[in-house]
């Protein structure tokens, strides 16, 4: 079984002082969207960061746990996921080369492909959960224990109601590119 151990966050460098939530205007501080995005990008940095030994990506990773242990088609997986048709295939095929999940004929459709996990794939998942609870242990470590509780279910309940559905527009949010290290 792979252990992952805890990387102790490095402090900034002078040259990424720029980009720490402290030293940003007050108007970023107060405004919701950044900092979910901030602390989204930043987490799953650390995230892709400590699968990296497991040769699984962080989206390989949530295709592999989302589908393990039950038939769910491309197109569900992708809108589970939040992931657009070609990355989910991009991915999938990665998935299968690696021997992690194959795809087959679904048993209610036979148009549909289903994911299927792997017992490989179903190991990858089983360390890699490992290291991803370790990840947000030592994320949320920073707070203490009542307010960690507080923030996960404010979250789950944002997300399954006022952020559940993303509202049209006709300029969407484009994603942060990865930083340089």
């Amino acid at each position: 079984m792979f252990s992952y151990e805890i990387i102790p966050h490095p402090p900034l460098s002078s040259n990424r002082t720029m980009n720490a939530p402290d030293t940003q205007p007050a108007c970023l501080m107060t405004n919701l969207g950044w900092l979910l995005g901030h602390a989204n990008h930043v987490l799953g940095t650390e995230i892709a960061r400590a699968l990296a030994p497991l040769d699984l990506g962080a989206r390989g990773f949530c295709v592999l746990s989302t589908a393990l242990e039950r038939e769910v088609t491309q197109k569900e997986l992708g809108q589970e996921i939040g992931i657009d048709k070609t990355t989910l295939v991009v991915t999938l095929d990665e998935l299968e080369r690696k021997g992690l999940a194959r795809r087959a004929t679904s048993s209610t459709d036979r148009r549909a492909r289903v994911i299927q996990v792997t017992e490989a794939g179903a190991s990858k998942v089983a360390e890699g959960q490992a290291i991803v609870e370790a990840v947000q242990r030592d994320v949320l470590s920073v707070l203490p224990a009542t307010e960690r509780a507080a923030f996960l279910s404010a979250l789950r309940r944002l997300n399954s109601d006022r952020l559940a559905e993303a509202t049209a527009c006709a300029t969407a949010p484009r994603q942060r590119e990865p930083r340089a290290a």
